[in-house]
């Protein structure tokens, strides 16, 4: 099985701690860059090899600013180029404020089933301190909006961390998500990536960091009050119901292929990452004129074995020591072994049955740490 993703990189304003790749370009390029997209799954939709595509996922930027009938369009013409009729998770992102009956409606009659909404926080303050469009009541009244028409694997996200947040204000956020009852639930602490407006306020002294102690004190209020409220705790910054994972983020930390396709976008194979130029000019010109527009990385056996304790250890199933044996030899293994004792000794690692390997509520804590041991060095 595959998966599909596909970036759109319109946004109508930038928030201040963001950078993945967007534009303000929306309504003179908007159509074209659909064309273009369509442009690019008829070029690659062989990397699939065949595979069955079971989730599909439109990320951005803001897939919910692109308009109706582009959005139409792009559905369609991709099922003209491949074949999306074993899909069964099919995502797209969206902000509060873009939600409406028509919205909802349409998306439902395009197989839309899963939406995630960038919320952040339910304290206005903060949202407009970091240049979201929506407040608190708008959030309220999407999710009400998509459960009226039948959408109800629905998912938030929140950051923690916002500078101005307290403990008290955050754990606000998380009883008022919890009030909502979303499917999913996923939550990052924030991170300054420079360049970005939020980066520069922090530069220039306007804004102050959250401490760390404070930052882990909010992270742990969120597991203790998802796990009371019935969610799993999949992925270290991922919550769900019973029977509503990510499948499409799952396939992410499963080796499973996905094709991205779009500026920016990223696709793996198991073996080969290739990568979309963040450049939406050159993305277009180049897929128009019939070529590629992606990068292509082969990675060497000792980046994929890492890439798989990374990514394994960041999820409830853990690393499978076994598989890592096949994959990648015994001096992979016995490297693995070793420094996993260690952590288990140390209480950061739990070892399940004889071959499965996780993360133990201490050790996410430190879970940096603990996978740079894990990984191999050349």
């Amino acid at each position: 099985m595959a998966g599909i993703y596909i970036h759109i990189p319109f946004c109508a304003s930038r928030c201040s701690y963001c950078d993945f790749y967007s534009t303000l370009q929306l309504h003179e390029a908007g159509a074209p860059y659909v064309e273009a997209l369509l442009a690019e799954a008829g070029l690659r939709c062989g990397e699939l090899r065949g595979e069955p595509v079971v989730t599909l996922y439109m990320g951005g930027g803001t897939p919910s600013q692109l308009q109706l009938p582009l959005l139409s369009r792009l559905i369609r013409g991709l099922r003209e180029v491949i074949d999306l009729s074993h899909v069964e998770e099919f995502t797209i992102e969206a902000n509060p404020d873009d939600v409406t009956p028509h919205w909802c409606e349409t998306i439902k009659s395009l197989g839309i089933n899963r939406v995630s909404m960038g919320v952040q926080s339910f304290e206005d303050d903060i949202l407009k301190m970091i240049g979201r469009r929506h407040d608190a009541l708008q959030v309220i009244d999407a999710v009400k909006c998509l459960q009226d028409y039948g959408i109800d694997n629905i998912s938030i996200d929140l950051i923690y961390g916002l500078p101005g947040q307290t403990v008290e204000s955050w754990t606000r956020s998380v009883e008022q998500a919890i009030a909502l009852r979303p499917r999913h639930l996923s939550a990052y602490g924030l991170t300054y990536e420079e360049g970005t407006r939020l980066w520069h306020q922090r530069e220039r002294g306007e804004v102050v960091e959250v401490p760390e102690d404070q930052c882990l004190m909010m992270y742990s209020i969120l597991v203790d009050r998802l796990f009371s409220a019935g969610y799993e705790h999949y992925e270290i910054s991922n919550f769900a119901m019973p029977g509503y994972h990510s499948r499409h983020n799952s396939s992410y930390w499963q080796d499973i292929p996905y094709l991205g396709l779009g500026a920016a976008a990223h696709s793996y194979d198991g073996r080969v990452r290739r990568s979309n130029p963040c450049d939406l000019r050159r993305y277009m010109s180049t897929v128009m004129a019939g070529k590629t527009a992606c990068e292509v990385e082969q990675l060497t056996q000792w980046e994929r074995y890492d890439e798989r304790v990374m990514l394994g250890l960041r999820t409830s199933r853990g690393v499978d020591a076994e598989r890592l044996r096949e994959d990648f030899g015994d001096e992979a293994w016995r490297h693995f072994i070793r420094e996993a004792q260690r952590h288990i000794d140390a209480g950061n690692l739990s070892r399940i049955g004889e071959k499965q390997y996780v993360l133990t509520s201490k050790g996410i804590m430190l879970s940096d740490s603990v996978m740079r041991d894990l990984m191999w060095e050349e």
